[in-house]
């Protein structure tokens, strides 16, 4: 019985789309970049810098700098840190291809991974073209303020997040077929 799918073992292009199954992924993670750059050009071109738009009573549109990390971690620094990062950076998208690679039937973890990759290199993006990272998402409360942030940033949280609940559930089903 023949199969309907072509031949391609012996194509000189591969097949991205279906390659090890990390295709999707890594197009997935190509929008989120994509959404993330325009989004922080949008925002360039928008706004000021410092300038902030009232959007909610806990939630503004803002146009900030950052040279550092996360809460400005080591923003103060003469400049080595955008290296740095960006290296960083880099070195944890490599290690995250890497987990796809190895990983490629746990959707769940999967996604985690490809929201993170997404937002690193969004923010790598950033360090290299301008050398810190466009940040335009800021909420707050009364005299308290989350440090602003933006898409890349909001990616790598939310892989963060089900990188946590993938990993307990995990462990759950573990315990539970062993029980």
């Amino acid at each position: 019985m023949e199969s309907d799918k072509p031949d391609t073992s012996h194509s000189p292009i591969p097949d991205l789309v279906g390659y090890r199954g990390m295709g999707r992924w890594l197009l997935l993670a190509l929008l989120l970049i994509v959404l993330d750059q325009l989004t922080k050009i949008g925002f360039d071109h928008a706004l000021r810098y410092g300038e902030r738009v009232n959007v909610l009573p806990v939630f503004d549109f803002t146009l900030l700098y950052n040279k550092g990390a996360a809460f400005s971690f080591l923003a103060d620094q003469p400049g080595w840190q955008r290296w740095f990062f960006t290296i960083l950076g880099i070195g944890a998208s490599a290690f995250i291809l890497w987990m796809m690679h190895t990983h490629r039937s746990q959707h769940r973890f999967m996604l985690a991974l490809t929201l993170i990759l997404g937002g690193a290199l969004g923010n790598v993006i950033d360090r290299i073209a301008y050398g810190h990272v466009v940040d335009f998402l800021l909420f707050y409360w009364q005299n308290w303020y989350y440090p602003a942030f933006n898409v890349a940033d909001a990616g790598i949280t939310v892989g963060a997040i089900l990188l946590i609940i993938d990993e307990i559930l995990r462990l759950r089903g573990q315990h539970a077929r062993s029980s």
